[in-house]
């Protein structure tokens, strides 16, 4: 399948040839689920922690007689129903870490990235020649492009330039493209990638790479 390869005006100079294994895939939404949700499960910390009515500083004298004081029975000081008590069932440190086949994994980001080529949201640019950071002309590429949403830019490698130009617009993320995810291309309807990036993710994710 061939894509339109856009200068940084928005002019269109060339065509550029994708792999059907790469980009020409159905998309699997179960699969990608499963991916999305791993990836945002890896990120979590998992450091939450509260005190159990066993843990928290205080006195474990009852507060007052079972029976003949016309109040509700009470326990101690440290009882989860008192303020400056204990948590019933509250969070403590757990691992939320989850895995995943490698062949699925593989499987999703390709999805992914056939979806954004079957939904017209893939601009492939010829190469990001930004001679020095300025928000502007990442304002002006996107425009050019017809991109009026959030997108997602990679780059071959990482671009100082690039990065410190786009990093003042709440929409945009810059991106490598050895780290392209499905989370990031779910995350931003446009994905805008240069043509050696895209080589390169072709090279990562295709056959050649096994």
């Amino acid at each position: 399948m061939q894509v339109p390869v856009y200068g940084l005006a928005g002019e269109v100079i060339n065509q550029v040839e994708l792999s059907e294994e790469v980009f020409g895939v159905p998309f699997n939404e179960a699969v990608v689920h499963q991916a999305m949700v791993m990836q945002m499960a890896n990120r979590r910390q998992g450091t939450a922690s509260t005190k159990s009515r066993s843990e928290v500083r205080g006195s474990t004298r009852k507060l007052y007689a079972q029976k003949h004081t016309g109040r509700a029975r009470r326990g101690d000081i440290k009882s989860p129903l008192l303020r400056g008590g204990g948590v019933a069932f509250g969070p403590k440190p757990r691992l939320y870490r989850q895995s995943m086949p490698k062949g699925m994994r593989r499987l999703a980001l390709k999805c992914v990235l056939s979806s954004k080529i079957r939904e017209e949201n893939l601009k492939v640019i010829e190469k990001f020649a930004f001679e020095e950071p300025r928000t502007k002309d990442v304002v002006d590429m996107l425009a050019a492009v017809g991109v009026d949403s959030t997108a997602l830019i990679v780059s071959e490698h990482s671009n100082p330039n690039m990065i410190k130009s786009a990093r003042n617009l709440a929409n945009v993320k810059t991106l490598p493209s050895s780290l392209v995810n499905v989370l990031d291309l779910l995350s931003y309807k446009a994905l805008v990638i240069s043509v050696p990036a895209l080589y390169n993710i072709d090279r990562i994710w295709g056959s050649r790479s096994n």
